[in-house]
């Protein structure tokens, strides 16, 4: 039986299961719901998950994934060290003066994304990477709040016990990833103390608490920190009476750096080597959406090595910046403009440098009058253009206004990287193009199937 089969055979046996249960009902959802605002699984106040069983995928699938988002995460380090050394190269990038300036501050430690995601369309067994979340990427403890919420139900009981399977943990993942860093950085400090540093209020509140008492329990004090509260004296960088040796960064650097500079307290102590930042401000470069420009790009081949050329070939889907010129296209060479213009039903406008999926434009979705106004905006801002990936939606059972539904479901499949090693995936569900969770989509847990 091969992996596919395999998987196709178990979830049908998992989605029967469900049907056949009484117990599922609307009682059971309310209190699945309860139980993930008492875990954090949440989006401000909306809890994540709706569904009542995990996404199975073969080992054979998720190992293909893992490898070629670590091959494109070498790739985007490489671009990152080059762009540093290359102004002509920077500037493609788009960074701002201030953003630039403090990508060029040494961190103290090779990686310019410790933690990162590469964000996924999966079609069948083929898939394309169309973001990089390399600068925060959110979401790294839900999966072990998931199996809480899941894996107690007795269908997933069941499943678990009659399916050879292995589940990620990118939350200790990450921990262990910190430690190395730290040490690599120069802390010697044998239990160092950890802050999450973020705005007040953030919709993302909520697991920072998971992971500041994962941290703690695991012996390591831990903080959460709003970028206002902190203080730094010339030697140690604090939150009140909190000493921080790691600044676990998750506010967005360029909110960061729109309301403050060089002299504020975290931007000294990392410019002075003082505390160690995951990730650190250049990251940024690689979080740049004009990085899938640089990458899929031919003029840019050389920066690459062939491993990674080919996963760029494979993985990444026609991207561009929106700017007036010529540029290759299906084989030949075209006026970008006119490319705009003419293959709307396959183009998808994002800018540069955002999160959750604001400024995104489907091409397919939106009418000639509105993408032409759109076109007239990229091309005045920072915009990046991208060809549709192809995606196949899933059958997943939903809890919908109190009863469940069958719902057809686009699947959005991260895995996360540290240090460009993978260790499980985001796995974001919704009926719409825009599978973000703060568009309105889901998430669920990942379960990977042994052979």
């Amino acid at each position: 039986m091969s992996s596919q089969t395999l998987v196709a055979a178990a979830v049908a046996w998992l989605e029967r299961r469900i049907a056949d249960d009484p117990s599922v009902n609307a009682e059971l959802g309310a209190r699945l719901a309860e139980e993930q605002h008492t875990l954090g699984l949440l989006h401000g106040e909306r809890a994540v998950c709706p569904f009542l069983r995990p996404l199975v995928v073969a080992r054979a699938q998720y190992d293909a994934v893992a490898r070629a988002a670590q091959v494109l995460a070498g790739a985007f380090e490489r671009l990152t060290e080059a762009a540093l050394a290359d102004e002509e190269l920077l500037a493609e990038l788009d960074p701002t003066p201030r953003e630039a300036r403090m990508a060029r501050l040494d961190p103290g430690y090779r990686y310019a994304c410790v933690t990162s995601r590469l964000d996924a369309y999966l079609n069948g067994e083929e898939f394309q990477f169309l973001e990089y979340n390399a600068e925060n990427p959110a979401g790294i403890a839900d999966q072990s709040q998931l199996e809480r919420v899941l894996f107690t139900l007795p269908h997933m009981r069941e499943f678990l016990a009659r399916y050879a399977h292995w589940l990620p943990r990118p939350h200790a993942r990450l921990l262990a990833t910190l430690l190395e860093v730290y040490r690599e950085w120069g802390g010697t400090i044998e239990r160092p103390q950890i802050a999450i540093v973020d705005w007040e209020g953030v919709s993302t509140e909520s697991e920072f608490r998971i992971l500041q008492d994962y941290f703690t329990a695991e012996g390591y004090p831990t903080a959460i920190a709003d970028p206002r509260a902190l203080t730094f004296d010339g030697v140690r960088l604090c939150a009140g009476d909190f000493r921080i040796d790691i600044l676990y960064k998750r506010v967005v650097i360029h909110e960061f750096l729109e309301r403050f500079d060089e002299t504020h307290p975290l931007s000294r102590a990392y410019a002075e080597r003082r505390v160690c930042m995951v990730n650190p401000f250049r990251a940024k470069l690689a979080h740049k959406k004009l990085g899938f420009a640089v990458l899929s790009d031919p003029r840019h081949a050389h920066l690459f090595t062939p491993a990674q050329l080919d996963a760029i070939r494979r993985h990444i889907p026609w991207t561009r910046r929106v700017r007036p010129g010529l540029t290759t296209f299906d084989g030949g060479e075209d006026d970008l403009v006119e490319i705009l213009r003419r293959e709307r039903g396959r183009l998808v406008l994002k800018p540069n440098d955002d999160y959750g999926g604001a400024g995104v434009l489907i091409g397919w979705e939106t009418g000639a009058a509105d993408w032409e106004r759109a076109i007239t905006h990229a091309l005045a801002s920072s915009y990046v253009v991208q060809e549709r990936a192809p995606v196949r939606k899933v059958r997943m059972q939903v809890f919908a206004e109190d009863r469940l539904a069958w719902e057809e479901m686009f699947v959005d499949f991260n895995p996360y990287l540290f240090r460009a090693e993978a260790e499980g995936a985001l796995v974001r569900l919704s009926a719409s193009s825009l599978c973000n969770v703060s568009s309105g989509g889901g998430e669920t847990a990942l379960v990977v199937l042994e052979d």
